[in-house]
């Protein structure tokens, strides 16, 4: 490993007028004060006025859409209810029996990589490949302030002094874009550059977004081999940037490796305990499942590692919400190969309030829904070359972005038909709850009691691979939970649905301290 003193060239290529930005530190001198900020121009009536219709327009379709269902089961007959019924826990049992699919094959990439722990481990932390052999890469910790004000210095640091690879052979940037001046901060995060000459720290002008930052420093040729993308509020794993070179070096047909995203903070709040059991099921059993069942895996927008040339081509599509998932699927169409690496492991955090979940669930679920809606096509589309898409991507990408999305809706109106029930036909006494229950619609029972055993089976096998932040008692409170939370991720679905219908455009960054 070289030393940290050694000195680099980080000159980047510009081709055009823009500013130029210089990665050598460079005597710094502190700013002048700001300015006092002018006071903020009140918005016309009118435009107020169409700003208030546009936020609350989703809410008032998504409640009458609850009312117009529930009133539809309360007055629908005995024999439409039936049919209601049965489709509806058919349809449950497909989308849980292929999840728990997933969740089995999942088990194979688990023990695959904790073997390759083991090897390494018994070789004192020797990796297979050469230090000199290694990919260049750049880190980019990409950092919307003030929001994340709090946090990036302590990143910045974690990721300058503890991450494990060969200091010629990584530069990690950091990537800001802030409305106003924040010092004493930015000329601290400016100064890191002259204690670590693998930093550069980069402040974006004109951003207004994560696409916005990304896409600046990727107009730039830094000669990186690969790229790593993570949000800021991440401590990547010392060994994860190794780990993800490792499976470049292994498979030069690999375009992108996604790690395990692990929630850290749990012990803050019951939410952000859930939130961690949610994450663990996602990372480490969903993404690595589906991408063996379907042969495809997906970049996730952090902790994420891309070859250099392939992102520089694709870039952040800056009108798209979930512009990581977008790039995902932009890759896909290419034909790119992305894998799921359970070694290459990045920590970051929760939200805390439910205010704060609630709005960055409803931009994720209007961002999966303009993504599916741009992207559907690759179910039936042809590959880059002309040659028909394999018959397993095809339906894994239907399943992603047309079944997930109607699923919001199944399960939901089966949400509604219950509730229909209770206004209804509640029963007077326990016998009565459970004839409703169980002798109702005796042919979709064991459709019911298949779902719930495939549920099951997907938190054990979850439970089996949880993070060290995790434990048994969250897995148990999750489990719990579950299909409380399945109808409230549904509801949010379909908000995100109704969103989207009104174009709202409003890109809400998720609260970090």
């Amino acid at each position: 490993m070289s030393s940290p003193s050694d000195s680099r060239d980080f000159s980047v290529n510009i081709d055009d007028d823009r500013p130029k930005v210089s990665y050598s530190p460079s005597a710094s001198t502190t700013p002048p004060p700001p300015p006092p900020p002018a006071a903020p121009a009140k918005q016309p009536l009118l435009q107020r006025l169409s700003a208030f219709v546009t936020e609350w327009t989703p809410f008032a379709l998504v409640l009458s859409y609850f009312v117009f269902s529930i009133s539809i089961y309360m007055v629908a007959t005995h024999k439409a209810i039936g049919i209601f019924w049965f489709f509806y826990l058919a349809t449950n049992f497909y989308i849980s029996a292929s999840t728990v699919i997933e969740a089995f094959l999942s088990l194979g990439p688990v023990m695959d990589s904790r073997k390759a722990v083991t090897k390494v481990q018994e070789k004192d932390w020797t990796f297979p490949t050469p230090d000199a052999s290694l990919p260049l890469i750049d880190i980019l910790i990409v950092a919307y302030l003030p929001n994340e004000k709090d946090i990036i210095m302590d990143r910045a640091l974690h990721a300058l002094t503890k991450i494990v690879y060969p200091v010629d052979r990584i530069r990690i940037n950091l990537l800001y874009n802030t409305p106003k001046p924040i010092e004493p901060l930015e000329t601290q995060l400016r100064d890191l550059q002259y204690k670590y000459p693998q930093c550069r720290v980069i402040k974006v002008p004109n951003s207004t977004s994560k696409a916005d930052n990304l896409n600046y420093f990727l107009s730039f040729d830094t000669g990186a081999d690969v790229i790593a993308i993570y949000d800021c509020d991440h401590y990547p794993h010392p060994y994860g940037p190794r780990w993800a070179a490792e499976r470049f070096c292994q498979d030069n047909t690999v375009d992108i490796v996604q790690g395990r995203c692990v929630v850290f903070n749990t012990d803050e709040c019951v939410l952000a305990s859930m939130i961690a059991v949610e994450f663990d099921k996602i990372y480490a059993v969903s993404h690595p499942g589906r991408a063996l069942m379907w042969d495809f895996g997906l970049f996730c927008g952090s902790n994420g590692y891309w070859r250099g040339s392939l992102l520089r081509d694709l870039k952040m599509d800056g009108d798209m919400l979930t512009e990581d998932i977008d790039s995902a699927l932009r890759s896909i169409s290419r034909g790119a190969k992305a894998v799921h690496d359970l070694n290459v492991v990045s920590y970051e955090l929760a939200p805390t309030t439910f205010k704060s979940f609630w709005k960055q669930r409803l931009r994720w679920a209007q961002g999966w829904t303009q993504a599916s809606v741009k992207h559907v096509k690759l179910a039936y589309n042809k590959s880059p070359d002309g040659t028909p898409r394999r018959i397993k991507v095809r339906i894994g990408l239907m399943q992603l972005l047309a079944i997930r999305e109607l699923s919001y809706y199944l399960v939901t109106q089966y949400t509604c038909m219950v509730a229909g029930f209770i206004v209804t036909k509640w029963p007077k006494n326990p016998m009565g709850l459970a004839k409703l229950i169980w002798f109702q619609y005796p042919v979709s029972v064991w459709f019911f009691v298949i779902t719930v055993l495939c549920l099951i089976a997907t938190l054990w096998i979850t439970a089996t691979v949880r993070s060290e932040f995790v434990n048994r008692r969250m897995i148990v409170m999750f489990s719990f939970f579950y299909p409380f939370y399945l109808v409230l991720n549904a509801t949010m679905g379909i908000y995100g649905n109704a969103r989207q219908l009104v174009n709202y455009s409003n890109w809400n960054p998720t609260a970090r301290s």
